[in-house]
């Protein structure tokens, strides 16, 4: 078979391309909005110029992977996973950025953050795990092994620390544990605490639960630091709460918000970018905002239903529900439910890895709505 094909770039699905465009244009319109210079009326600044160089790689690497073949990554699954679980543990050894262990710095004044690419490797290892199992896929044996195989990385990105890329690690196995017939009782247990875990998160920052009160319990089985990530009265938890209140219905206007645009809101352009663009267009704007990851990740669950080999529907879950979780997780944190923890918004927040992963991820999707008949 073709590893890549150029005619299958004729079958995507064409509704996600105004979805994309639209999602980009917003993130371009907050980044230029939030990197401005007072004084200066040019759009392009250079941070918006940055981002526009990584949408056109990232336009690159869609059309790449919508023309490569995906069952192709069966064969490529272990290396990958070997490479993903090197670049991870190779981390701890090189200088930290920001004092943590993140990013690889590249000569040019660039960096990458493996964690991204390791989600979608872990999405595709997952996938070529649960084919192979076949009907033996609900047994008790097979969940444990999942449990594994998403546990090492899980650990190292959660020594980083990293969060925010743990937690969208959870729903996805979760999801394609679901979807591929995984043993029930287990699911049905990992849900329960996953819910569960979000529920007490979102009464501690509600107000509902106090955060010093609960302190005494909770650091029985956690550490300070660690337990101090779930304080809702951090500057950026208030920050952000602040700039989505003051957009109010219709927001501020672009380039008009005195509270983002001030750099009163930390990270406008990246991880506080949803807060920043509430602001400026308000309830309206984030209402068109909402329903265009609507219109993306239903779309993207519909190549799961219509894929037609167990590696392709799996894969097409695991990389909707990666999309699912990223948006709502970054949403969740701007809106005081989790601790911030520098998980991107799809599409719109500055950063050449978030945005190149997503698109690789998207290609991969159209990749497998392409080739849904050609068996």
């Amino acid at each position: 078979m073709d590893i890549w094909d150029y005619r299958a770039l004729s079958r995507i699905d064409l509704r996600i391309v105004p979805v994309v465009f639209c999602l980009m244009g917003i993130g371009l319109l907050v980044i230029s909005s939030m990197t401005g210079i007072e004084g200066e009326e040019t759009f392009w600044t250079p941070i918006a110029k940055s981002q526009l160089r990584w949408i056109c790689l990232g336009g690159a690497m869609f059309l790449f992977a919508a023309g490569f073949d995906y069952r192709k990554l069966r064969d490529w699954s272990l290396g990958l996973y070997i490479v993903a679980i090197l670049l991870l543990v190779g981390l701890f050894f090189v200088s930290p950025i920001q004092n943590v262990h993140r990013w690889y710095r590249i000569p040019g004044a660039m960096s990458i953050q493996p964690s991204e690419q390791a989600k979608l490797i872990l999405i595709i290892v997952v996938s070529w795990f649960l084919e192979r199992k076949g009907r033996a896929v609900s047994a008790f044996s097979t969940a444990l092994q999942v449990g594994v195989l998403v546990g090492v990385p899980f650990l190292l990105i959660l020594k980083q620390p990293d969060l925010g890329t743990a937690l969208i690690l959870y729903p996805i196995v979760l999801g394609m544990g679901y979807f591929a017939g995984l043993h029930r009782g287990l699911c049905r247990f990992f849900t329960v605490l996953g819910v569960l875990g979000f529920t007490v998160a979102s009464l501690l920052f509600a107000g509902v639960l106090s955060h010093e009160k609960m302190r005494p319990l909770f650091t029985t089985v956690l550490k300070d630091y660690q337990y101090e990530r779930l304080n809702p009265n951090t500057y950026h938890q208030k920050a952000s709460q602040i700039a989505i209140a003051i957009g109010g219905v219709t927001g501020t206007g672009w380039r008009k918000s005195e509270f983002s645009g001030r750099k009163w809101l930390p990270a406008a352009h990246t991880d506080s970018v949803f807060s920043a663009f509430a602001e400026e267009f308000g309830f309206l704007g984030v209402t068109f905002l909402l329903f265009l990851f609507y219109a993306l990740i239903y779309f993207s669950f519909q190549v799961a239903v219509v894929a037609k080999d167990p590696f392709g529907r799996f894969l097409a879950a695991g990389l909707a529900m990666y999309l699912a979780a990223t948006a709502l997780v970054n949403i969740a944190m701007m809106c005081a439910l989790l601790p911030i923890s520098g998980v991107p918004l799809l599409f719109v927040t500055y950063g050449g890895s978030s945005l190149m992963t997503t698109c690789a991820a998207l290609g991969i999707l159209q990749s497998i709505y392409t080739r849904r008949f050609m068996f």
